[in-house]
């Protein structure tokens, strides 16, 4: 394990970005939402997906210089065309946008076709709570997940996030996959030699499994909920969910037809939409109720959460982006680390692109 500081992480995403020809501006954007997983210890979504960009750049999947536009509007919705950018830049500019209608309207609304991986919800969603807004963000992924008594995948993670402004040194921020696990923790354990426990991932049968290999032999994710008999069906329809708003409300691909993020696996012929697909909210708060008491009352249910009572008096009772809040201010101190498989792939693009880590 090696520990970078955010500074060099940042700067190395920045120049590989370069290369594969993103502008300075774009290349920035998009290594600030990288790194901003990697400070958050969402490391499954950090610099560790630089191969994958760079894998999809390669296979002709992404353009590097792509000019994201609004092509229909009414009011506070509007759709975006991501020109087939990064996710790290078409979203960042649709969400400025939302912020921009919420302030006019009360509320924005972009569905967004035609992108790729966005990197992770909550940073998008959390745009509109540092303006003092409640955020919303989802993003349909790679299919690698099941229908319940389905073995055939039909859905991705499909992961969505709430941001709630606090008057706490954090916001209270939702941000979770549709699936049993995200694709990048089995990543994560596979690299770290770590075990997977029963009701992550399917065999090509539909059976549960435990082999960290599944996937590369035909088995899939479990949906939220992993078995049936603990409600696979929930994180079924959640998915879904987020694949309806994220898809067929913009115009991008759904279902089966989502594009991949690994490059070796081809575009189903017959696409019914273009791209990716996301969504993205803001909403003002004082239409609602006064701003200022939404907050207070935001903290109060924040120390009636953490005051709850303990299984275990030793036990600390966490609530949704506290966790995540208190690693950001210890990497920010203490630098990120980065696992060795990691930083070989990371090296490895600097040997082709000639950048330094």
């Amino acid at each position: 394990m090696s520990v970078f500081s955010a500074n060099q992480l940042q700067g190395f995403a920045i120049s590989v970005f370069e290369s594969i020809g993103c502008s300075s501006k774009d290349a920035a954007t998009a290594a600030a939402v990288l790194v901003s997983a990697d400070l958050r210890g969402i490391d499954s979504h950090g610099v560790s997906r630089l191969k994958g960009y760079v894998g999809l750049y390669d296979a002709g999947r992404i353009n590097t210089k792509a000019m994201p536009k609004i092509v229909r509007e009414n009011k506070s919705t509007f759709n975006v065309d991501g020109d087939g950018g990064l996710g790290l830049v078409v979203a960042p500019f649709a969400m400025q946008e939302t912020l921009k209608r919420a302030e006019t309207y009360g509320s924005g609304w972009c569905a967004i076709q035609n992108s790729n991986h966005f990197g992770i919800a909550g940073e998008h969603a959390m745009q509109a709570s540092k303006r003092k807004m409640i955020g919303i963000a989802m993003t349909n992924a790679t299919p690698f997940v099941p229908p319940t008594f389905s073995k055939q995948a039909m859905l991705g993670t499909n992961p969505m996030a709430w941001a709630f402004p606090s008057g706490k040194k954090f916001d209270l921020v939702i941000d979770l996959a549709t699936a049993a696990v995200a694709r990048g923790k089995l990543e994560i354990a596979k690299r770290e030699g770590k075990d997977i426990p029963k009701g992550w991932v399917v065999d090509k049968d539909g059976l549960p499994s435990t082999d960290i290999d599944v996937l590369e032999k035909g088995g899939l994710l479990s949906p939220l909920g992993s078995l049936e008999e603990l409600g696979s069906h929930k994180g079924y329809v959640l998915a879904g969910l987020v694949d309806i708003l994220t898809a067929v409300l913009s115009g991008a691909n759904y279902g089966p037809w989502v594009p991949p993020f690994v490059p070796y696996l081809p575009l189903l012929p017959n696409l019914p939409g273009s791209g990716l697909g996301h969504f993205l909210g803001a909403m003002e708060i004082d239409g609602f109720r006064p701003k200022e008491e939404f907050i207070a009352h935001i903290d109060n249910w924040i120390d009636a959460f953490k005051s709850a009572e303990r299984i275990n008096a030793d036990q600390e009772i966490f609530v949704p982006g506290e966790i995540e809040y208190n690693m950001e201010e210890e990497r920010k101190v203490n630098g990120i680390p980065v696992n060795n498989k990691v930083v070989q792939d990371l090296e490895a693009l600097g040997k082709r692109f000639g950048i330094s880590m």
